[in-house]
């Protein structure tokens, strides 16, 4: 078998109440002034306040940068680096989802290496390890807060930069189901299908391994038992940890065995138009998955089968089938739109979005190779 390495923070806290133990854990570093990225949601509705509250009780200094935009820009590293350095901020926590904790990232890359986070666009670009990061989540998709995955919009290009950087991974990850009992249902809903998106791209792909495998498999399995549940009733904490294992799980996968054209699509769609990335994803999926079937059908079936369908006799095309009608009644179910024109994808942008997304490094690993009338005629597809 090929050489693989495996990425990961080096601890990560699980469950109910964690957060506590998270701060017990930040304090033992020795460290004594936090820059804490977060967005003006967590910062208005007192969470931001209540995780600053516990870092000063543990005597460290706090700093709290919560300009963070959905999707991250240039600007908002330039902006957080500046305050960090300003204040001698010496390591950085997230607070958030992937918005901030990318954010995050991107600043604690920078103030360690030097320059300016386009400097970084590809695959391990960075000299040396980032500012230590401590990554607190708030939302079960992204998986942000343990990956080496950091994407953050060039404002002047209208581009989503994919940042895979192994310096990226935060020193510690956490998931604290209290922190993401009554998010939205719109907001549930599209965080837990980017947690699929990541699971089953992670699952096709051409880095796969036996551990990506299983982690991928059992996220898939958790989001189709679990999601639904978390989108109707959002104050479910038990619906909410198994998201948070969902999610966490489907990190794992995509971590080391990336992702495929579903994510390089979905980056140009959220650069060019400013569109939540787990919708794009949610949409995309199914039609990406379809042009992948004449090299994947097998492994989609397997897919289905961990989604609940009884795949006991099929043969693989119509397990694949299968698993692609699965994620699109899980859609469906949970109030995804359902076609791109919705979200305000207009023809005539398509070459250019569909170029972008060629460039784009999430595609590398997907198990059939596409051209640019291919990607063109997904996204006309997915319209």
């Amino acid at each position: 078998m090929t050489q693989t390495a495996f990425y990961i923070p080096t601890v990560n806290l699980m469950g109910a109440g964690c957060l506590k133990d998270a701060v017990a854990r930040i304090q033992s570093y020795g460290h004594a002034h936090a820059l804490v990225v977060t967005d003006e949601v967590l910062s208005k509705i007192g969470v931001a306040a209540k995780v600053a509250g516990l870092l000063t009780e543990a005597g460290i200094r706090v700093t709290v940068f919560d300009r963070t935009h959905p999707n991250p820009t240039i600007g908002n590293v330039e902006a957080g680096l500046s305050l960090l350095r300003a204040n001698g901020c010496d390591f950085v926590v997230s607070l958030g989802g992937g918005s901030p904790h990318d954010c995050a990232k991107g600043i604690a890359l920078c103030a360690a290496n030097g320059g300016g986070i386009a400097d970084y666009e590809g695959v391990d670009k960075s000299a040396k390890a980032q500012l230590p990061l401590v990554a607190i989540n708030t939302t079960a998709g992204t998986a942000s807060e343990m990956t080496r995955f950091c994407i953050i919009t060039d404002e002047s290009r209208h581009v989503k930069m994919a940042i895979v950087d192994k310096h990226v991974t935060p020193l510690m990850s956490v998931n604290d189901p209290e922190l993401m009992l009554a998010k939205p249902a719109g907001l549930t809903a599209a965080t837990g299908m980017d947690a699929l998106t990541h699971a089953v791209e992670a699952y096709v792909s051409i880095a796969a391994t036996p551990i990506t495998d299983a982690c991928a498999l059992k996220a898939v399995s958790l989001v189709s038992a679990h999601l639904r549940q978390a989108v109707a009733h959002g104050d479910d904490l038990a619906a909410r940890e198994a998201m948070a294992y969902a999610q966490f799980l489907a990190g794992m996968a995509f971590n080391n065995a990336s992702l495929g054209y579903v994510h390089a699509m979905a980056h140009q769609l959220g650069g060019f138009y400013d569109l939540p990335h787990g919708v794009c994803n949610a949409v995309l999926l199914p039609h990406v998955e379809a042009f992948n079937v004449h090299t994947s059908a097998n492994r989609l079936k397997d897919v289905a089968a961990a989604m609940g369908v009884d795949v006991a006799g099929m043969s693989d095309a119509d397990g694949a089938q299968a698993a692609l009608a699965a994620i699109r009644k899980l859609s469906a179910d949970i109030g995804i739109p359902t076609g791109l024109a919705q979200l305000g994808l207009k023809d005539a942008d398509i070459p250019v979005l569909a170029a972008n997304a060629l460039k784009d490094a999430c595609g590398l690993t997907n198990p059939r190779r596409a051209d640019q009338a291919d990607i063109e005629a997904i996204f006309r597809a997915a319209a």
